[in-house]
């Protein structure tokens, strides 16, 4: 590695990228990783379409630098689903068609996974708030809220089956 690189671990996976510690993470997941399910929304953080996981966090790959990541392992919507095997989460998105144009689904799906993953049962409200700094442009909320209630469930049924 040269000085010029920067390890970076997406998905499980080890990257060398260029050492610039102002760059988007949004831009190299994107531009120099290919992994394009982040989306760009607005770019300063409020709409939530760039959301990725970092340690498990729910963060704003947008406003997230380079220099800020280091080590810390980063999880896109590319990274969640294992084996081919869906999520409770995504399946539920899908089950109940929790999208229209689908560009808030990737961040709507990684919000929704960080909050189960910290909160399995999380109340409706609890459900709003957290995936309130996520705009939706096509207004879905309704069945994105029950969307994550119904992945609540397959979760607790996943587990109690182990």
């Amino acid at each position: 590695m040269t000085s010029l690189e920067l390890r970076l671990k997406v998905n499980g996976r080890v990257y060398r990228v260029r050492r610039d510690p102002d760059r988007p993470l949004l831009a190299i997941l994107r531009n120099e990783l290919g992994l394009t399910g982040t989306k760009y929304g607005c770019g300063e953080g409020e709409c939530g379409s760039c959301t990725v996981l970092v340690e498990g966090s729910a963060v704003r790959s947008c406003q997230l630098h380079l220099g800020e990541v280091g080590a810390r392992e980063v999880t896109t919507i590319e990274g969640l689903a294992r084996n081919g095997a869906l999520t409770p989460v995504q399946q539920a998105f899908a089950e109940l068609g929790a999208f229209q144009c689908g560009y808030c689904t990737p961040g709507m799906v990684v919000g929704a996974t960080a909050l189960l993953r910290s909160h399995p049962a999380p109340s409706r409200q609890e459900i709003c708030t957290a995936l309130e700094g996520n705009v939706c442009r096509c207004g879905g909320y309704a069945r994105i809220v029950a969307a994550v209630q119904r992945a609540a469930e397959l979760a607790r049924a996943k587990e109690a089956s182990v």
